[in-house]
């Protein structure tokens, strides 16, 4: 794992338990840090603009070049993504893309993986995995609900 994305992975570790406020809003500090990191001043979905925001203050740290697409579309980053950065296989600090159809994707940090799951650590998410959480939360997902993997 390069330095960059091991120091992503421990930035979104440090966000553990931060929430939208009020909850279901999609917005209030930190998730409106979040969405600004990517230019969006309003409320909306914030996983993609999470990992893009932990990528920023990890470049910021190790002062190098955010090689992250700057985006707050989960499928955006992955279709624009380029060809050598993208996996189908996972390594620790890699972004993992979920895919649900019509244009409605989901992301976040690869923490660790075994033959079955990655245990990952994600933003606007819960407790149950929603794709439109409240909060950056460690998950467990089947490697099956993966479409792939960005290593930045």
């Amino acid at each position: 794992m390069d330095s960059l994305s091991a120091t992503a992975l421990q930035v979104a570790i440090t966000q553990i338990g931060q929430e939208e406020k009020p909850h279901g809003s999609n917005w209030g500090i930190p998730v409106k840090n979040y969405l600004a990191s990517v230019g969006i001043n309003f409320p909306a979905s914030w996983c993609m603009a999470f990992v893009y925001w932990c990528f920023n203050e990890a470049s910021k740290q190790n002062k190098i070049t955010n090689t992250a697409i700057k985006t707050g579309g989960v499928l955006y980053a992955w279709n624009n993504a380029p060809k050598e950065k993208k996996s189908l296989k996972p390594s620790v600090g890699s972004v993992f893309i979920m895919d649900f159809g019509k244009g409605l994707g989901h992301t976040g940090f690869v923490e660790k993986f075994d033959a079955q799951y990655i245990y990952t650590v994600e933003g606007n998410t819960n407790d149950n995995g929603s794709r439109e959480g409240i909060e950056v939360c460690r998950r467990k997902r089947a490697l099956t609900s993966i479409k792939g993997y960005i290593k930045y």
